[in-house]
């Protein structure tokens, strides 16, 4: 199986790696947003100059790119995927997208004959480099099969969620979880730093109650030394996921007031030029 990737970014050059090590030819689209790909091409990858090209050449294309303007972009554009699709290829899109737009993608892509899997991945650039991430899966169960020898070589787990626009669903439900977690703790941890609170104790404690979880371990190394690293994921990224999620909520008669307040204290520092900070930053940038 021939193997296209577009958006070779901190994730999506990881997937290549792993697809590359996993014995599968891959061809990437030269673009001026990608990682450095020196590695890749020396493991044999090869580049094309439009998403038409890479999908025209291969049985199989991954996505991972921003959000949904971009998988649109790429699939409807000029030179786009869909008006090069050989019939029976699969789109995998691993971005991050809102399912509305998600779902006409995919109506898009089997009117031309192709196959559709909304796949976000869960985890960060170190576990995509590593082939352990986790994968949302919406689609139909025969195409995932289809899918699954590439999708295995890059993943942990893999989680067939629905039908299409089921992975996306879930995977803003996710980064809602994930990130206003780790936006509530930072703004307890500035907190504490203002109040002259020792960092290691104000750890400890919440490690030994209810506190403990994914988003301390997260922070824990910023919280302590002021390192940044563990997270590399900007509050601009993670402003536009709770955004998604909010539009994504707004369809219905739920709740997103908890989402609003996550909205504005992060967007506010996006606004104020911190967009490319990464997230665990707002434990210093909270204090104000």
């Amino acid at each position: 199986m021939q193997v296209g990737i577009i958006g070779v970014g901190l994730m999506g050059h990881g997937i290549a790696l792993n697809v590359l090590k996993g014995g599968f030819p891959v061809i990437m689209l030269d673009h001026r947003g990608n990682q450095p790909v020196d590695d890749l091409i020396g493991m044999g990858a090869e580049q094309r100059g439009t998403p038409g090209a890479v999908a025209a050449a291969v049985d199989l294309v991954i996505l991972c790119v921003t959000g949904s303007p971009q998988v649109e972009a790429v699939l409807t554009g000029e030179a786009g995927v869909i008006a090069a699709l050989k019939p029976g290829t699969i789109v995998v899109d691993c971005s991050t997208a809102l399912p509305e737009s998600t779902e006409r993608m995919a109506a898009m892509v089997m009117e031309a004959g192709g196959r559709f899997l909304d796949a976000p991945m869960t985890r960060l650039a170190k576990q995509a480099h590593e082939g352990t991430l986790n994968i949302l899966v919406g689609g139909e169960a025969d195409v995932l099969e289809a899918a699954r020898p590439v999708l295995d070589t890059f993943t942990e787990n893999i989680d067939h969620v629905g039908g299409v626009g089921f992975g996306h669903r879930m995977k803003l439900l996710h980064n809602f979880v994930s990130i206003g977690h780790m936006a509530l703790l930072a703004e307890a941890a500035a907190q504490a730093a203002e109040a002259g609170v020792d960092p290691q104790v104000f750890v400890d404690v919440l490690a030994r109650g209810g506190g403990a979880g994914m988003a301390l371990e997260r922070l824990r190394k910023c919280i302590l030394t002021g390192d940044a690293s563990d997270v590399p994921f900007t509050i601009g990224n993670a402003t536009k996921d709770i955004d998604y999620y909010r539009e994504m909520a707004g369809a219905g008669a739920g709740s997103r007031a908890i989402a609003d307040g996550v909205s504005a204290a992060m967007g506010a520092q996006a606004s104020a030029g911190q967009g490319d900070a990464y997230v665990p930053e707002l434990t210093r940038l909270f204090r104000g």
